[in-house]
């Protein structure tokens, strides 16, 4: 895979360049005796492929070497480059797992429109026409680059089908609405739809602070012509994130690192859900979609875990009769695709999930679709459902077996499916911008993926984050479907963010069979495992877009309020003995930029605008704070 070399690589950068195919290595000689494989068994040719506007689009064809036999197409379209380039320069592998490369297929990646070596001006997730009135968009770019290729290259069956991970999701995404006709099968993995709601950048408004900085300092720069050429990173000097982005100040700071980055300063002008957002917003436009739907995520995805579930939920709402499935595993962002999925950080999941995945559904679905092989046993839904560890199929998702019920705040830090009592009280606690809650107890630059599994005991040490907690349970507990806190709230200032965690709570015994003591006297934990503090999902709300996202309003000062929305999707077990926790928080730092806690354009606030703030979370009958759950089971 290809990445920048830096000084300092963004972590983001990083993992959104080991996620594009083909792959790059260190060292060009062991990079050259490793795609031997590839190079005897495909030829490859480089194109330009015109577009019905006239601009050229850089084309990298790989073409088995076999032509006894007619080969479908199966097609990558990328903004991070189709590495290596030059007709003699092959990549170690082609396709989304080795069994395709094995089995033969013609292989095609494309730099999408002004990227990298390809011809034209790039937009970030440009609109669709349906939303720009522009005369091209990714789907007609997509739709030419089909039919260019059905004439052109030679030994093809005339079916196409199309997959990437993460912004070549999206693409992937768009080429739904290509309307071509020999597009059969399509296989958006980590999506992004909406760069505002929840993929990547913002969560319901808040920015994600160092993922999209760090990426867009070195993705976001100006390309004025064609290049092979990555741009350079940003060298923080240092690998503690939270120091950095605190030294920093506020988030109008960051423009002086991006006075060529267009779309950074275009995402700090556009501050609420304004036409600007609205435009980039795939879901309106997932409707009529003809070919068969492979849609991939995460549960532990940091990224694109809200696309990979938007895709689906919208394809079954807009365009019932697409053949639209699902599948949702116990990965990282693209762990499906990079990583044996058997753990994230110290979580274990029992087995290698991922080859399970690309040897069961994956290949026998693009197999199916574009080679006519046998029908696989493919549920509508594949799930994975975390804390015990197993595969489900489903015929829907959430699934409709899942009984509404919630987890309700209780005096004296107690959590239960029981409502609280008429005066169950209320909790307070300050939250002091200049002295923000860490995001992960780790020192990074950037945003580890295993933030999304991490231990959580350092957060409910202090005294700015509220921790709810249920006793030992007697009996397995499984939550299934998208979480949904009701929080009645109160504070001194006129805008607050609302921070929920939803944790698994290990007991003190447990034993994690994979951990292997290091011998040291230094490392005297027998049990490392041993009542940690798992997180399971973690979300926030920007308290002043809690009615709205295009119409923000203050709270006023000390007047109990309603915030609730709709967090991620989950499918996990709080195994017997464990405990079910919420924690409740104000900032998440530097994961999200922080809140001046005064009702104004954050991305406009200077350093006197930060202020500190009593913040009050209800829990009585009248306010019965907590999250709305859909608690599921098999009987």
């Amino acid at each position: 895979m290809p990445f920048p070399r830096a000084p300092r690589a963004a972590l983001l950068l990083a993992t959104a360049l080991l996620l594009a195919s083909p792959r790059l290595e260190a060292h060009p000689a062991q990079a050259q005796a490793a795609a031997e494989p590839v190079r005897a068994q495909y030829a490859k040719r480089e194109v330009l492929i015109p577009m019905r506007d006239g601009r050229q689009l850089f084309t990298a064809i790989y073409t088995p070497r076999d032509t006894s036999r007619a080969y479908p197409i199966l097609m990558q379209r990328t903004p991070y480059s189709v590495w290596p380039y030059g007709e003699e320069a092959f990549p170690e592998h082609l396709g989304p797992s080795p069994r395709f490369q094995a089995e033969g297929f013609i292989f095609v990646y494309q730099d999408v429109r002004g990227r990298m070596m390809s011809e034209g001006d790039f937009v970030n997730m440009r609109p669709q026409r349906a939303a720009s009135g522009a005369a091209v968009d990714e789907s007609t770019d997509t739709y030419d680059t089909i039919a260019w290729l059905l004439k052109h290259v030679d030994g093809h069956n005339g079916r196409v089908g199309q997959w990437g991970i993460s912004y070549p999701g999206f693409y992937s995404a768009v080429a739904l609405l290509s309307g071509h006709p020999a597009l059969k099968a399509v296989s958006p993995q980590a999506p992004i739809v909406d760069w505002f709601q929840g993929d990547d950048f913002h969560r319901n408004g808040a920015l994600w602070l160092p993922h999209a900085f760090n990426f867009m300092t070195s993705f976001g720069k100006p390309r004025p012509a064609p290049t092979k050429a990555w741009p350079a990173t940003l060298d923080h000097g240092t690998s503690d994130g939270y120091e950095w982005f605190l030294r920093l100040g506020p988030t109008a700071a960051t423009r002086q690192y991006t006075k060529d980055v267009a779309f950074w300063n275009e995402m700090l002008d556009h501050p609420t859900y304004d036409a600007f957002w609205q435009a980039r917003n795939l879901r309106p436009q997932l409707k009529g979609v003809q070919p068969a739907v492979l849609t991939v995520g995460g549960w532990f995805d940091a990224e694109n875990l809200f696309g990979a579930l938007q895709v689906f939920k919208t394809l079954g709402r807009q365009s019932p009769a697409t053949d639209n499935r699902l599948v949702m595993g116990p990965w990282s962002h693209g762990g499906w695709e990079r990583s044996a999925g058997d753990h994230l950080g110290p979580v274990q999941f029992g087995a290698a999930t991922s080859e399970w995945f690309q040897a069961e559904v994956l290949f026998p679905f693009f197999m199916h679709h574009l080679k006519d092989a046998k029908a696989p046993e493919l549920a509508k839904v594949t799930v994975f459902e975390t804390g015990a560890n197993r595969w489900h199929k489903l015929e829907a998702w959430p699934p409709t077996q899942a009984k509404d019920a919630k987890l309700y705040l209780q005096p004296n830090g107690n959590l239960s499916l029981t409502p609280p009592a008429p005066a169950g009280g209320a909790d307070t606690f300050i939250s002091d911008p200049s002295k923000p809650v860490p995001f992960i107890e780790q020192v990074a630059i950037g945003m580890p993926k295993e933030y999304m599994t991490a231990d959580q005991r350092f957060a409910g040490r202090r005294p700015d984050v509220l921790v709810y907690q249920t006793g030992p349970l007697k009996e397995d507990l499984t939550l299934a479907g998208p979480l949904r806190p009701e929080l009645f709230v109160a504070t001194t200032g006129t805008d607050a963010d609302w921070v929920v965690k939803l944790i698994d709570v290990y007991p003190d015994d447990f034993k994690n069979p994979d951990f292997k003591p290091s011998g040291s006297p230094w490392d005297p934990t027998p049990n490392p495992m041993g009542g940690y503090q798992q997180l399971v999902r973690g979300e926030v709300m920007r308290g002043k877009f809690r009615d709205s996202l295009e119409q923000p309003a203050p709270f006023t000062p000390g007047q109990p309020t309603r915030v609730a929305w709709s967090m991620n999707d989950i499918f996990h077990t709080f195994k017997k003995g464990h405990r079910v926790m919420v924690q409740l928080q104000s900032t998440w730092f530097p994961l999200m930029d922080r809140n001046p806690q005064a009702f104004m354009n954050i991305n406009e606030a200077v350093a006197t605008d930060y202020r500190s703030a009593t913040h009050t979370v209800f829990h009585d009958a009248a306010r019965p704070s907590g999250i709305g759950v859909g608690v599921w089971s098999e009987k």
